[in-house]
């Protein structure tokens, strides 16, 4: 089962495979070539050759080593890490072997020696290693854990005191139903307190939103009309627990809810290629008082996005005509893989 420690410290490389580590390997290796260009030059002359110089090696070798060490992925992983990160070392050296050897001299006048670029890549890789170890050790899974604990303790009142208003409300109105209504508030508060680190079925979150839908039903009746369109959703889906589930939880409570006139809560789910999407739509009131608290919780899942997939998963608000939308972008993880 994934969990939200893949971007944690973990005595492991980092994910190879996530789009936030590639994107940081890209930059630090581009800032690195430009550092080494800057060193070398006396003026501004001397370092547009250098840049050039250092350029002709350092994009072809990041782009094979991005290709390298992502297919390579999980077997270096499932090293230990003083062996994974040798191996990295390693691979490296190689590469830049391999492209001095196979062209790289034909492209500068006066290459320097070949130990000479193993020596700053030795420096480069063993420095990215550093920064990935160290930020793994500020993301520990003690410090996520708190983290996604404070920000689950910031969704449970107003969920809380909702759903117990709309129980009370049917005690002596329909006994039966009202059982049946504790029944489902006694299954969505065992989520809540339930060890929420690991990702979830899709299959389990949709229900988890039913059964709170059908809580606000009771309380809202006719003024709260949902629609699914989930015919394209892959049930075997990984998300965060509790993904959509606040974010539909402030689509009644921001835009029916203050409505005299019914309002349509539209969620639709399908799986595009190796992403899932999530499209939530509301009425928009322009002249509403909660949108601070609105902006609180998709802050507060933005961030938990953030911590499960890095830059892989984005979440974007946006207001259509007198529609509110919330759109969620995150990888398509299957079950029983990481």
């Amino acid at each position: 089962m994934a969990s939200i420690n893949q971007n944690a410290y973990g005595g492991a490389l980092p994910d190879f495979r996530n789009l936030g580590i590639l994107l940081r390997i890209l930059l630090a290796g581009n800032l690195f070539a430009f550092a080494s260009a800057i060193v070398k030059s006396a003026d501004a002359k001397a370092y547009w050759a250098h840049i050039v110089e250092i350029g002709a090696l350092v994009e072809p070798l990041l782009i094979l080593s991005l290709l390298v060490l992502a297919a390579l992925n999980h077997g270096l992983r499932r090293l230990p890490y003083w062996a994974g990160a040798a191996a990295v070392l390693l691979i490296e050296l190689a590469l830049t072997g391999a492209l001095y050897a196979m062209g790289y001299t034909l492209l500068v006048s006066e290459p320097a020696p070949l130990w000479r670029y193993w020596v700053l890549v030795s420096l480069a890789t063993l420095a990215l290693l550093v920064y990935f170890d160290l930020r793994g050790r500020a993301l520990s899974p003690a410090l996520t854990e708190a983290r996604l604990q404070a920000l689950q303790a910031r969704i449970r009142p107003h969920f809380m005191f909702n759903s117990i208003n709309a129980v009370l409300s049917l005690i002596r109105q329909d006994p039966r139903r009202a059982e049946a209504a504790l029944e489902d508030m006694a299954d969505l508060f065992r989520v809540l307190m339930a060890d929420n680190r690991e990702l979830a079925p899709l299959a389990r979150e949709v229900e988890i939103c039913r059964q709170y839908l059908d809580l606000e039903q009771l309380r809202l009746g006719e003024r709260l009309k949902v629609e699914w369109r989930t015919e394209r959703m892959p049930r075997d889906a990984l998300v965060p627990p509790l993904v959509l589930q606040p974010l539909i939880e402030n689509a009644v409570y921001h835009g029916v809810e203050p409505r005299r006139e019914p309002g349509v809560v539209s969620i639709e789910i399908a799986a595009e290629g190796e992403h899932l999407h999530a499209v939530l739509r509301n009425p928009y009131n322009a002249a509403g008082d909660r949108h601070a608290g609105n902006r609180m919780a998709v802050a507060n899942i933005r961030e938990r996005l953030q911590l499960h997939f890095d830059a892989e998963a984005s979440l974007q608000t946006g207001i259509v005509g007198e529609t509110y939308e919330v759109r969620i972008v995150m990888p398509y993880r299957k079950g029983g893989k990481a």
